[in-house]
């Protein structure tokens, strides 16, 4: 019967350790489940994205000669069209055009287009020997960077520069077509100055001709009817000669360079194309957001680097998204941004040592959208708390989940 009953209370005895246990086993905290990243060695860049926007460098608005009836324009936009092709046909009025001030400045227009044509093929001698520099700039550049004894940044920086080169010499060939073209339309407005009302010249009409290479980018009337001279007809340019302009924020534009890499992003193409800054206008517009905020923004130009097979079919006015690259490095140690957080004056992460969260200080560089340099307080393969909550505090017990 002892025996019974000393079982009896040792049962108890047990049992009751065994609840005791088992209320403190349940009010011991639990490790907190978080979300951690390893340090590790990575490239990283520092960018600005914004929207913008494809344009024909050279931009060519065909205007009416002189006041006449224009014929109906049976070109389309896209149409292609050569240097010299006829665009639109103008047949004269019956205007009093003879007095002696009129001439005069018909005779002073032709004149000073003459001049401009020089000018402009004095322009296309020095732009074309600017290229050629460039260019062989380029080719030494080449060589030494097969050497392995400059930078690949050097030797995009220089195609960059060589290609902005060549298309500064089209441009300069295209405003001799232009001036050719303008002479051309002076002359026209001379002879037909000079004719008389009587005269069976005055029934000719006058042919407006294309001045350069290109396509029809805008009709701007079609349909035939009076025209005034100088009143606008159409417009033609090069596609493939395209630059990309950015309305950047102006605390962005600041830290811009001329030369500084551009990468190309989500254009509609499969491949991301290369880029490079040519021109950061001096003068900024203030802009209306889509939440009405005002901001003070800044047109940036961009020339494309990528080979033209590349980006064919873009045309005038697509929309690109332009990452600029303020700075880049290959080999940078790094956190997740989400992980760092100030302390004071600090910026601090949790790390995670024999498990439980730690408040480690470290120094940060450079910091893009998700990443940021560390400089100091962290080795590569430690692992740090993203997204760190209020529960987390130093010495907190954690696990990754």
């Amino acid at each position: 019967m002892a025996k019974v009953k000393y079982l009896r209370r040792t049962l108890i005895v047990i049992i009751a350790l065994a609840i005791v246990g088992l209320i403190a086993w349940g009010f011991t905290p639990r490790p907190l489940g978080v979300d951690v990243r390893e340090v590790v060695r990575a490239p990283l860049s520092v960018t600005v994205t914004e929207e913008g926007k494809t344009r024909v460098i050279d931009r060519y608005e065909v205007s009416a000669p002189i006041d006449g009836f224009a014929r109906r324009i049976e070109l389309e936009v896209g149409d292609i069209v050569s240097a010299g092709q006829e665009l639109v046909h103008l047949d004269p009025m019956r205007s009093a055009t003879l007095d002696p001030r009129s001439q005069a400045e018909a005779e002073a227009r032709v004149t000073a287009a003459q001049a401009a044509l020089s000018a402009s093929s004095e322009a296309v001698s020095a732009a074309t020997a600017e290229a050629d520099r460039a260019r062989n700039e380029y080719e030494r550049l080449r060589r030494l960077a097969g050497q392995r004894l400059i930078s690949q940044n050097e030797l995009d920086a220089a195609r960059a520069e060589w290609r902005s080169t060549e298309a500064r010499q089209r441009s300069a060939e295209f405003n001799v077509e232009v001036a050719r073209g303008q002479l051309e339309v002076a002359r026209a407005a001379l002879d037909y100055a000079a004719a008389l009302p009587g005269d069976d010249d005055a029934h000719h009409s006058v042919t407006v001709t294309a001045p350069v290479n290109g396509r029809v980018l805008k009709v701007i009337r079609e349909s035939e009817g009076t025209v005034r001279q100088g009143q606008s007809l159409l417009e033609i340019g090069d596609p493939a000669a395209l630059e990309v302009e950015v309305e950047l924020l102006s605390q962005d534009a600041v830290k811009l360079r001329p030369g500084m890499p551009v990468r190309l992003l989500r254009w509609g193409g499969p491949a991301t194309l290369q880029a490079a800054v040519r021109r950061i206008e001096p003068t900024g517009f203030t802009k209306v957001s889509a939440l009405g905020v005002e901001e003070q923004r800044v047109l940036v130009i961009c020339d494309i680097a990528s080979p033209v097979e590349e980006w064919q079919s873009l045309g005038d006015g697509y929309r690109v998204e332009a990452e600029f690259v303020i700075w880049e490095e290959a080999d940078v140690l790094q956190v997740p941004a989400s992980a760092v957080f100030r302390q004071g004056e600090n910026w601090s992460v949790f790390a995670v040592r024999d498990g439980r969260a730690r408040i480690v200080n470290v120094e940060l560089g450079a910091r893009s959208g998700l990443a940021a340099q560390v400089l100091e307080g962290i080795d590569p393969g430690d692992h740090v708390i993203i997204y760190p909550g209020e529960k987390i505090q130093d010495g907190s017990s954690v696990e990754a989940r």
